[in-house]
């Protein structure tokens, strides 16, 4: 029998915050979303004095003021190497591992750990907090729906010590009767909605449903996440990372732009954003897509549209990608309109070295080899000295464009320039 534990890092973005801004602990903290719009992590004690999940921050301007409520613009940078740490740590742990999100991870132990769960747990988060500075809660279960519902008690109930376990299907019952049927992993509003008219209210009761009513109202993924909360293993551990079929790369501006020349330096850069990515999972795109839009919530003259180039040869050439990007921009640009969004898409992606060959690129092999290698030493460069040390010229220098993050954190660990100093 193995054991599954779920490792989720607790509100994550702000625990990212406190570990370089000491002063924060006991503080209510809060993290905004993109332009410092809405609410989209709040500290224990944020939520405690009445922060709701996704209030604008405008609203909210005078309630931080009176509670001394810190707040922080996202910092996108911050929280991706911190997350690969904590992942890092944890795979010390355990040879067998899943990187479920950014802040959460599943990790596979055997049976003959079972008596030796709550130990376990507490080694992990010690040495989390030690190596990386991020508080974490385990739960364990021999399922991953269990394991995820045991991370609820770990993380919500103080007499767990962080640390709790699903792994006794009869000593389960009690505690599945706790838990809303909304909130079993995977189910979702709509489902949650049929299961309560039905006054299935708890996974205890949600379980105990016939095998046929289930699959029948709910798929038979519905009817594996009964079983799963039965004790009966439906899903495994995914080990690899999956490559994407599409990238996006996306922002809403800072203000309206209406000038197609900054237009085409936000599509450039995203698109450099997005063949970085590509690059990295050992990809190639056949498509790029660009779209763009205005506001759709002001009463301004709308425009949205979105133009797509496919490729003879799937490419991952960051210039050769943005001049079909910045081709596409222009032939659905309108002028007169005052732009929210642009974004960049990259499609029929395929794998760069198990794929079939196009017989174009046979008499390319010199140039697709020059290009290559200039992709590699630019890649290179800026992972060794910070996310856009050699930029290209099509993205603009001043980009004022740019997102509105007027409270944002330094990049601590992935900056020269801006690393933590200590006084």
């Amino acid at each position: 029998m193995k054991i599954l534990a779920l490792v989720d890092c607790n509100n994550f973005y702000v625990s990212c915050e406190r570990v370089f801004i000491p002063s924060l602990q006991n503080t209510p903290t809060v993290v905004l979303s993109n332009n410092d719009g809405c609410v989209i992590a709040r500290s224990q004690e944020a939520k405690t004095i009445g922060v709701p999940m996704g209030a604008p921050a405008f609203k909210y301007k005078t309630f931080f003021e009176k509670h001394g409520v810190r707040v922080f613009s996202s910092n996108y940078a911050l929280y991706g190497d911190m997350s690969q740490r904590v992942v890092n740590t944890l795979s010390t742990f355990a040879s067998s591992m899943e990187v479920y999100s950014i802040d959460e991870s599943f990790l596979e132990f055997s049976g003959e750990d079972l008596k030796n769960l709550n130990e376990i747990g507490q080694k992990i988060r010690q040495k989390v907090l030690k190596w990386t500075g991020i508080p974490v809660s385990v739960g364990f279960g021999i399922t991953k729906t269990l394991a995820k519902a045991a991370n609820k008690f770990a993380k919500k109930e103080k007499w767990t010590n962080g640390v709790f376990e699903l792994c006794d299907t009869h000593k389960n019952e009690d505690f599945l009767k706790q838990i809303p049927v909304n909130d079993i992993w995977g189910i979702g509003r709509k489902n949650g909605k049929k299961l309560s008219d039905r006054n299935i209210t708890n996974a205890y009761l949600f379980k105990e449903l016939p095998d046929l009513w289930i699959k029948k109202n709910l798929t038979v993924t519905g009817l594996q996440t009964a079983m799963e909360l039965r004790g009966i293993p439906c899903f495994t551990l995914d080990k690899s990372q999956p490559t994407k079929k599409t990238i996006v790369t996306s922002r809403s501006f800072g203000k309206p732009v209406l000038s197609l020349p900054e237009l085409e330096e936000s599509v450039a850069s995203y698109v450099t954003r997005a063949a970085e990515k590509l690059r990295k999972q050992q990809s190639l795109a056949g498509g790029i897509m660009v779209f763009i839009e205005t506001n759709p919530h002001n009463t301004l003259p709308q425009y949205s549209n979105s133009a797509t180039i496919k490729f003879q040869i799937a490419t991952d050439y960051t210039p050769e990608l943005i001049s079909a990007a910045i081709k596409s921009l222009r032939s659905i640009y309108k002028t007169g309109y005052r732009f929210k969004k642009t974004g960049v898409v990259l499609l029929d992606i395929i794998n760069k070295s198990n794929r079939q060959a196009n017989l174009l690129e046979l008499t390319n092999n010199i140039r697709n080899e020059k290009q290559n290698n200039l992709m590699k030493i630019l890649d290179a460069a800026n992972t060794r000295f910070g996310k856009g040390t050699l930029n290209y010229a099509s993205e603009g220098i001043n980009q004022s464009w740019q997102m509105s993050r007027n409270f944002k954190s330094p990049d601590y660990t992935t900056c020269w320039t801006e690393l933590p100093e200590i006084k």
